[in-house]
């Protein structure tokens, strides 16, 4: 009789475990990690693990800031840092905080828009660990990581997406293309003015041009000019080309 007492009045518990601790209804404290001694039918233990447990938050479909229903599913990480709230302050702390969990998740990402859950994961899990974290607190459990996994969306939005994609590509073509047609007409500005200020350079420009038409040999160039050194230099350059 006294080896069966003596059986049930000793207990260890791994490092990474606690043993919460009531006599006749009261708590009585907390024991472990190792060997320590109960009172048989008085006492009783209810053990607690301490490790880092993950919650794999099923896909939860949320409406977004923005009316976009999305479909997001997370992971979420936590700690039991006080065994004796864990026990006491709720009922069943693992399906508590795994309901918790989901609810939060929907809180957070209906208060954003779909740009920001796409485009800022880190922040959105920063919130949603933060909130978790507050509400945990006094369950004597702490929330050490949140992870968004994946964020689906219907076909029909991808499309809308993808068009709103092609459409900003367009205006930057567009932007691009007028910044430079407006940098051709400053610098169209500028060599008006040029001539204008040496009017030679203008003639010259001008038999340039004729030079470049005579390339084709086919072409018959004809001149208002009555200068024969301007006709001399068409020739020349005529020539040169031929």
């Amino acid at each position: 009789m006294a080896v069966f007492i003596l059986s049930k009045a000793i207990k260890i518990v791994n490092e990474y475990e606690r043993v919460v601790i009531f006599r006749l209804g009261r708590l009585s404290g907390i024991k472990g990690p190792g060997l320590f001694l109960i009172i048989p039918v008085i006492d009783t233990v209810v053990k607690i693990d301490l490790r880092v447990v993950t919650i794999d938050v099923p896909k939860q479909a949320v409406i977004t800031k923005d009316n976009v229903t999305v479909a997001v599913d997370a992971v979420i990480y936590y700690q039991v840092i006080e065994p004796s709230k864990a026990v006491n302050e709720v009922e069943n702390f693992k399906y508590a905080t795994a309901m918790l969990s989901q609810t939060t998740l929907r809180d957070v990402i209906g208060q954003l828009e779909l740009d920001d859950v796409l485009s800022d994961r880190e922040n959105v899990n920063r919130n949603i660990q933060e909130q978790l974290d507050i509400s945990t607190d006094p369950w004597g459990i702490k929330v050490t990581g949140v992870t968004l996994r994946d964020v689906s969306i219907d076909e029909t939005m991808l499309r809308a997406i993808a068009k709103q994609a092609e459409a900003e590509r367009e205006k930057r073509s567009r932007i691009i293309l007028s910044e430079g047609e407006y940098l051709a007409a400053e610098k169209m500005k500028q060599a008006a003015q040029l001539y204008q200020e040496m009017p030679v350079s203008l003639k010259l420009r001008e038999l340039q041009t004729y030079a470049e038409i005579a390339r084709e040999r086919n072409l018959i160039v004809v001149s208002n000019s009555t200068d024969i050194a301007e006709i001399a230099a068409m020739s020349k350059a005529f020539s040169r080309k031929e």
